[in-house]
């Protein structure tokens, strides 16, 4: 059974598909794409359906990274069947974690900057949806800082599955 790594934030159409695409090439590049499942969910169902931010494609098209995407809300069953749920904000780690049906599963939920050793103390990746291109190329910078730690730990988990 693969290792599932589901990235979250508020309407899934700017950060989390970018965290998705970002983590995805991540994994690909690392030979784990087999073992690794990588996708992307909001919070919130107002976007379902919806492709991601077109501000999003053009900051992951020119980082040379791939993205096909439709915006789905997140839902406590999906605990069950995933290993690691990524929050991109410490809003959206609250109302997963509250969300989360057991304590087992509460603790699957992560902020993805904490895996940034340079982060600091503002794990938060701000949303740009309501700003203009360089929040989303920021944001861009922040998911590509965070996810060698990221793919770290997760190659930890699946090796340690292995043995």
């Amino acid at each position: 059974m693969p290792y599932r790594v589901c990235f979250v934030c508020t309407g899934n159409i700017c950060r989390s598909p970018i965290a998705e695409s970002v983590f995805r090439a991540h994994i690909e590049e690392a030979g784990l794409d087999v073992e690794v499942e990588v996708d992307s969910a909001g919070t919130g169902g107002w976007h379902e359906g919806d492709g991601a931010d077109s501000r999003a494609v053009a900051v992951l098209e020119a980082g040379g990274y791939e993205i096909d995407h439709a915006a789905r809300q997140f839902e406590a069953s999906w605990f069950s069947r995933l290993d690691l749920v990524i929050a991109l904000d410490s809003g959206h780690l609250k109302a997963l974690r509250r969300l989360a049906p057991t304590p087992e599963d509460a603790d699957k939920v992560r902020l993805l900057r904490s895996y940034d050793p340079d982060a600091g103390d503002d794990l938060d990746v701000p949303d740009p949806y309501y700003g203009h291109m360089d929040g989303f190329e920021e944001c861009l910078e922040m998911v590509e800082a965070a996810s060698p730690g990221l793919l770290a730990a997760v190659r930890d988990q699946v090796e340690g599955r292995a043995a």
